[in-house]
């Protein structure tokens, strides 16, 4: 993340750290046996970079955010895709293809970083929401061909993008603003 603003640094490691740990749990909905010790050691992770950088926002809880004046309207983008990531599964489960719903999810995600790139004035979270969407397009093929539910793939691409994004942007706050404490 390329930001002036270390809470919001510190709080968007944490936050993908946190959701790292999401995403390769759902992958553990149906994995192959070979991948499952992947998924636990990329779920420790994820939980590590969210303790300490969790902590490094509290620390920094009174300091500025490019959210300063727009929480608003964030909270209007969130509630907006979380709406419409809730209507799709929604249709998918009535349409009985409820495992097309882990794609439809990180599909809606992916788009959500394009989004907060606006929002935050971050160009990296645009370039994050590309290549999580170009992966989910790459992989969709795969996932028509069988009738696993789709997060035994998205889980780790989804996982896997967020982990690499949340340590080198771990990288670039230690050597940027300091240890998150």
């Amino acid at each position: 993340m390329f930001t002036e603003f270390a809470r919001d640094h510190a709080f968007t490691i944490a936050w993908f750290g946190l959701m790292t740990m999401v995403w390769f749990g759902w992958g553990q909905e149906d994995p192959p046996q070979r991948w499952r010790w992947r998924l636990g050691v990329g779920s420790a992770l994820g939980v590590v970079l969210a303790g300490l950088f969790g902590y490094g926002v509290f620390t920094r809880w009174d300091e500025g955010s490019a959210l300063e004046g727009r929480y608003g309207l964030f909270g209007i983008l969130v509630l907006l895709e979380v709406a419409v990531a809730g209507a799709g599964c929604l249709v998918l489960w009535r349409r009985q293809q409820s495992r097309w719903m882990a794609w439809w999810v990180a599909a809606i995600v992916a788009v959500h970083f394009i989004g907060l790139a606006f929002l935050l004035n971050d160009w990296s979270l645009a370039a994050l929401g590309g290549v999580q969407l170009v992966a989910l397009v790459a992989v969709r093929p795969r996932l028509k061909s069988g009738d696993w539910p789709t997060s035994r793939l998205v889980g780790p691409v989804m996982g896997t993008s967020l982990l690499v994004f949340a340590l080198l942007s771990a990288a670039i706050f230690l050597a940027g603003v300091g240890l998150p404490w």
